[in-house]
Parts: structure tokens; C-alpha cells; sequence
């Protein structure tokens, strides 16, 4: 006999006492973070701790960020139907699959991979890291169309926070918006550079 667990009470708990109480409250997202079941996107030895208000191990270094933080993203993001979007993967799919209810198209792409980009095409309107950068890489910011937006952890200092951006005149300038714990996406360390 398998045992099924309905997580419904779950996610509505997360939405309640995480997310509207600390000012996410855009309709559009949080019926997106109702309808997706967070314990798909989560090793299966997490999966009955999948709404705890903190990251959760992958493995190999990487997390999935709190609900709370994939919340601001996504309200920040302000995601239309319209919206061409690429999501820099943590491992887990659950904000890109979130971005699919509020978007036109989502494309994903795993953090590696966009960290090593070359040289974008520039046909994306958003870009959604699903993790905190010391550095945006010049190949995925080209990705962007110009006036396009980008929203990501931010790493200053040793301190992450929710950061948003803007692509103007080929480049992309970062606004840091709210300090809050993001997994760091190591793939995205700051250059080494000397200094005395």
C-alpha cells in the first residue's frame, strides 16, 4: 500500500505565515506557489520539510531557496504573458516551473552552463537566477533584450540580498532591493583579483 501525503494544508501555511506577511501579495504568484508542489522539487528525504521557511540541500553545493525569497523574486519580476524568460537553475525546476504559470515562454538553463555563456542572442525580456552572484557574466547579461529585466541574489560584502536590474544601453546595472538569506551559486564567485 503506498501512503500519499496531501501537501495542499502545506503550501497554504507557506502562503499564510511566509509570503503575505511579509509583503508578497501579488495574486498572480501566489496562486502559482498554490498550484506547484514544492516537494517535487526537493531531494525525496526533504520532501516532508519542503515549506520550512529556509533553503533546502540539493547536494553538490546547491540549495533551493526559501519560498519566501522565489516570492520576492517573482513579484519583483512582475512576470506577463508576454515575457520571454530564462531561469538560471539551481537544480531543482521549481522556479522555472513557477515562472511557466506567469509567463509567456521559460527556458532554463543550469547555473554551470550559464555561467560559462559566451555570447548571448539577446531574446530573452527577463532573466531569473534562482540563487545569490558576486558576478553577472557579460554572456548571460547579453542574453537580455535591451530594456530588458534581471532579478537574482545579490552577494556585497558577504551579505545577500533580493537585487533587481535593468539593461540600458547594452549594459546591466544591479539595484540591491531587500537583505535576505539566497543560497549562493558558487559558479557566480567575483573574478580574483590582486590587491594589497
Amino acid at each position: 500500500m503506498t501512503l500519499t501525503i496531501d501537501n495542499s494544508a502545506a503550501r497554504r501555511a507557506m502562503i499564510d505565515s511566509q509570503l503575505r506577511v511579509s509583503s508578497v501579495n501579488d495574486e498572480r504568484v501566489l496562486a502559482a506557489m498554490a498550484a506547484v508542489a514544492r516537494e517535487d522539487h526537493v531531494p525525496a528525504a526533504a520532501r516532508g520539510h519542503a515549506y520550512i521557511d529556509r533553503a533546502i540541500a540539493l547536494g553538490n553545493g546547491r540549495a533551493l531557496p526559501a519560498p519566501l525569497v522565489q516570492g520576492m523574486m517573482l513579484a519583483e519580476a512582475d512576470l506577463r504573458s508576454d515575457d520571454q524568460v530564462l531561469v538560471v537553475s539551481s537544480g531543482s525546476g521549481y522556479l522555472a516551473a513557477l515562472a511557466a504559470r506567469l509567463a509567456g515562454r521559460v527556458e532554463s538553463i543550469d547555473a554551470a552552463e550559464a555561467a560559462s555563456l559566451k555570447r548571448g542572442i539577446g531574446h530573452f525580456s527577463v532573466i531569473l537566477i534562482d540563487g545569490a552572484i558576486e558576478h553577472l557574466p557579460d554572456g548571460l547579461s547579453a542574453e537580455l533584450v535591451e530594456g530588458g529585466r534581471i532579478v537574482t541574489g545579490l552577494v556585497e560584502r558577504g551579505v545577500t540580498r533580493l537585487a533587481s536590474g535593468r539593461k540600458l544601453g547594452g549594459a546591466v546595472a544591479m539595484l540591491p532591493l531587500a537583505e535576505i538569506g539566497i543560497p549562493v551559486l558558487a559558479e557566480f564567485a567575483a573574478p580574483k583579483t590582486w590587491s594589497f
